[in-house]
């Protein structure tokens, strides 16, 4: 594995539910407490979803050399093509993988600017130059 393949996957969020596709914070007032819920577009999330199986990791990676049909990518990942399919769909659904039909055949190749879009969203961390410290609690609640 290599470079911003890495980088993600050491990232990887479980994220099960997305409530909103702006990258914006919510403010939510209860019980006179501020409390900030950050949301997450759904093509981030989508893409940390996708980097984190090894399987899809893998075929990302046999994509970086080469546009490649389907029995090829099974052949040398050792699957059956119905569990390569499932995986490629959720590569697909994430933005990570063009598809062509050439015939009956697929042929998959990378889609570089999903990979873009998560790198500039985990840019955005490196920036951040100090993180103000949570208030004290109180017992009294």
């Amino acid at each position: 594995m290599s470079g911003i393949f890495q980088q993600l996957v050491i990232l990887v969020v479980n994220i099960e539910e997305v409530h909103s596709v702006k990258k914006t914070f919510i403010y939510k007032y209860s019980n006179k407490m501020q409390t900030q819920e950050a949301t997450v577009p759904k093509n981030i999330a989508a893409g940390f979803h996708a980097l984190s199986d090894p399987l899809r990791i893998g075929t990302l990676e046999l994509l970086r050399k080469r546009e490649q049909c389907v029995c090829d990518l099974c052949e040398v990942l050792g699957v059956t093509q119905s569990k390569l399919s499932f995986h490629l769909k959720i590569l697909k659904e994430a933005g990570f993988v063009n598809a062509r039909q050439e015939g009956r055949w697929i042929y998959y190749s990378l889609n570089s600017s999903q990979f873009e879009v998560l790198q500039n969203y985990l840019r955005d961390f490196s920036r951040i130059s100090k993180i103000t410290p949570a208030s004290p609690c109180s017992d009294n609640k």
